[in-house]
């Protein structure tokens, strides 16, 4: 399933998930192995790092052009058509396309070489408090497309004078070598708006248009309505293409210290979650994506953050209908100054913010773009790197605000710089600290260091514990401690009105790299602080999340309550 619902009816669609024939390099043995998956849950490549090429043959029942699409290779893909290289991708997190023109009818290969060894050739994927799978993780689909065809299309609605609008652009991409006049229909409920418009050969054109909604309800967490926005491409009065997609009428603002979604104030109660589940790697199937929104809605969460790059789209979409809050990030985790100097790195950085963006752009859920989490912001040129690519998110888009999530306490020099402020501090597991006066000196110092008057999200905390290891004296690594140390942090946060989210790192336990310095200071070779662990089993934290998530929940009703009345 390449997503929660159809994309398409005029463009013809397969998806190519299934068994792939694969063959690593290094090894004589030839394999068969499910697509989308990871690799290590083979028995043969349970930690393995290395070159693996997938192939598979496709029939083309009708002579034209294909596009392929990839949805996450992880992480470096070359694909191959007829032994004709067609593409060259880097990060495992965002998807990538590929057009092959005037394919013959008849039967064809497709080949994608994967890669995901660390080198100076990947900035991004480092050895580092996660795991780097290998394999295609994602789905693949190919479809039949003509000469010109919808690219994408960018839905913004706005509010004004009580009155839903919402600007359309759609991107219309000539593959021929002819200019051609085209024209456009989309439909949303009883609304019909056309455009038309001239592409030139082997060029692309975007038809922008504005149009008042009176009759829509708006998305929210309490009521996520959704819409079908279908677009119809059209060549001499004849359809040739289409493109749907799902969208939702919502505003995000900033106001002094407060973050408004339709002008009220939220407060976000979250998890960070890494895409890692203990049989599937981090090609998380459908089925367990559901099962962690499950969870963590039975905790009384609103929110997720998609620590630390952008998300599998079916989870997208998934928060979308549940009306869960997303801070979306790019793909950037804990990298020293020297890290950054990568001559790879801030094009690698650009090319994973214009796919996140260009592709996550619809989803009404994602209220925050992220960026560059624990990364040296307290350098010049960390600075400027973190000042370059703000500027290409607030480019790409303007609708939405902009964090980052930092532990540079008192030396940060980049707070200035994102739309709200964010910082991981871990009192009472690495910093044995009163919590109440550590949050008095991180906010004070926040103030008086570029953040003033910004919203203030408390975006990591929280403590390690194994699952079922329990300990009357309340150590560290039992489950006793992690559920006091998350009770008693969020005891403080959530009664601060100086902090408008709270973010647990984290939901579940997931795997980490035992290349580099992280296995020693990992148990089992995971990140223990999930409150369920990499099976989901529910830790003592579970029901402290429950109840603390609860209360706050029901005293904010209240409080907008006595407000109304």
């Amino acid at each position: 399933m390449i997503r929660l619902f159809d994309t398409h009816y005029i463009r013809q669609t397969q998806e190519l998930d299934g068994m792939w024939d694969f063959k690593m390099d290094g090894f004589d043995k030839k394999y068969r192995m499910p697509v989308p998956s990871c690799w290590e849950q083979h028995p043969d490549f349970l930690q393995h790092r290395g070159k693996g090429t997938y192939t598979r043959k496709v029939y083309i029942k009708q002579a034209g052009n294909i596009r392929l699409e990839f949805k996450g290779v992880s992480h470096t893909a070359d694909v191959y058509f007829d032994g004709e290289k067609i593409s060259h991708h880097y990060n495992a997190f965002t998807p990538f396309s590929a057009i092959v023109k005037n394919v013959s009818k008849g039967e064809h290969e497709i080949k994608v070489e994967v890669d995901n060894t660390f080198g100076g050739h990947s900035a991004l994927h480092i050895p580092n408090d996660y795991y780097t799978y290998g394999g295609i993780t994602r789905p693949v689909s190919l479809e039949i497309i003509a000469d010109v065809y919808i690219k994408n299309i960018r839905f913004t609605p706005y509010h004004k004078n009580g009155i839903w609008y919402a600007k359309v652009e759609v991107c219309i991409c000539n593959i021929s070598n002819d200019a051609l006049n085209v024209e456009i229909k989309s439909i949303l409920n009883e609304y019909i708006i056309s455009g038309a418009a001239q592409v030139c050969g082997n060029s692309e054109t975007t038809i922008e248009f504005e149009q008042e909604f009176a009759d829509v309800k708006a998305w929210s967490d309490a009521e996520p309505n959704l819409y079908m926005l279908k677009t119809i491409l059209l060549v001499n009065g004849r359809e040739v293409d289409d493109l749907i997609e799902r969208v939702g009428f919502r505003t995000i603002e900033i106001r002094d210290t407060k973050i408004y979604l339709n002008g009220e104030p939220i407060y976000m109660r979250g998890f960070n979650r890494h895409e890692d589940y203990a049989v599937d790697g981090c090609a998380v199937s459908l089925q367990h994506m559901v099962q962690d929104i499950d969870l963590m809605q039975d905790m009384n969460a609103n929110s997720v953050r998609t620590c630390h790059y952008p998300n599998d789209e079916r989870f997208l979409d998934l928060c979308d209908e549940r009306g869960i809050f997303v801070w979306e990030e790019n793909h950037a985790r804990g990298l020293t100054l020297k890290d950054m100097q990568n001559p790879n790195f801030e094009r690698q950085c650009e090319d994973c913010i214009r796919e996140m963006i260009e592709n996550h752009y619809n989803h009404p859920s994602i209220i925050i773009w992220g960026i560059l989490n624990e990364c040296a912001s307290e350098t010049k040129d960390g600075r400027r790197m973190y000042k370059k690519q703000y500027e290409q998110i607030k480019r790409l888009d303007s609708s939405r605000p902009t964090t980052s999530a930092t532990c540079r306490h008192f030396t940060d020099i980049c707070l200035d710089l994102p739309d709200i402020i964010s910082f991981n501090m871990y009192s009472g597991w690495y910093i044995d600290c009163p919590i109440a006066d550590r949050n008095n000196q991180e906010i004070e110092w926040i103030k008086k260091s570029g953040g003033d008057n910004k919203p203030i999200i408390v975006s990591e905390f929280g403590a390690a514990a194994i699952y079922s290891y329990r300990d009357r004296s309340r150590c560290k690594w039992s489950e006793e401690r992690q559920a006091d140390l998350i009770r008693d942090n969020l005891e403080v946060y959530m009664n601060d009105d100086r902090i408008t989210g709270v973010f647990i790192w984290q939901f579940a336990d997931c795997r980490v790299t035992e290349e580099g310095g992280w296995f020693a200071t990992r148990a089992r070779c995971h990140n223990n602080k999930g409150v369920v662990d990499e099976y989901r089993r529910p830790k003592m934290a579970y029901d402290t999340v429950r109840e603390m998530f609860l209360k706050h929940a029901q005293k904010t009703y209240n409080q907008r309550l006595q407000a109304f009345l």
